[in-house]
């Protein structure tokens, strides 16, 4: 069962402030994406000594070494899904959408708000963890997507391809769940 962890908003000037069902994630996941402000290069490298793969972006917070260090945005392939990930956008649900519509991506992944949203549009599903460290009045929160444990069918066919997702508390307690259906073979157009 392959599975990606999703994080953003650390804000440490010390480490990656991950504890419970959010350190474990970080630690056990396949894919491990982060949309940015871990502030500090402590916070960055915390983060890469717990994640076997990493996928960061920096944020409008970062200092300049992290800055210098990762990209605005990039795009993420896993587990059968395109996932283009930035800090923010301009222009809201809108230009985040046309981000990702314009990167083939079937998941925008964007931090900055602090606040766990998941909204759909006709072209992707665009999901901000919000901060598991620093959750400025909203829940703490990261996600995970997963896929299923049965992916046959009573026949031994396939079942549509798809990946559970959920925002999590960093306790592990459900904050919202969704479904993603995705594409198995992992076909996609280049833009």
């Amino acid at each position: 069962m392959t599975t990606i962890a999703i994080f953003s908003d650390t804000h440490s000037t010390t480490g990656h402030e991950l504890e419970g069902e959010a350190l474990t994630a970080a630690r056990e996941a396949d894919t491990v994406v982060h949309a940015g402000d871990f502030t500090s290069v402590a916070a960055l490298e915390a983060f890469q000594d717990e994640c076997g793969t990493l996928f960061p972006v920096h944020g409008n917070a970062d200092s300049a070494a992290v800055r210098d260090r990762l990209p605005t945005a990039r795009v993420v392939e896993a587990a059968g899904v395109r996932l283009a990930v930035t800090h923010r956008r301009d222009g809201g649900e809108t230009g985040l959408a046309m981000f990702g519509r314009s990167r083939a991506a079937d998941v925008v992944v964007s931090g900055h708000t602090h606040r766990p949203t998941l909204v759909e549009t006709e072209d992707c599903l665009l999901l901000n963890p919000g901060s598991h460290a620093d959750p400025r009045g909203n829940r703490p929160g990261f996600a995970v997507l997963e896929e299923p444990d049965d992916t046959a069918d009573d026949a031994g066919g396939e079942r549509p391809a798809v990946l559970e997702g959920e925002i999590r508390q960093p306790n592990g307690q459900p904050v919202e769940s969704f479904t993603l259906e995705r594409d198995p073979a992992g076909d996609r157009e280049q833009p």
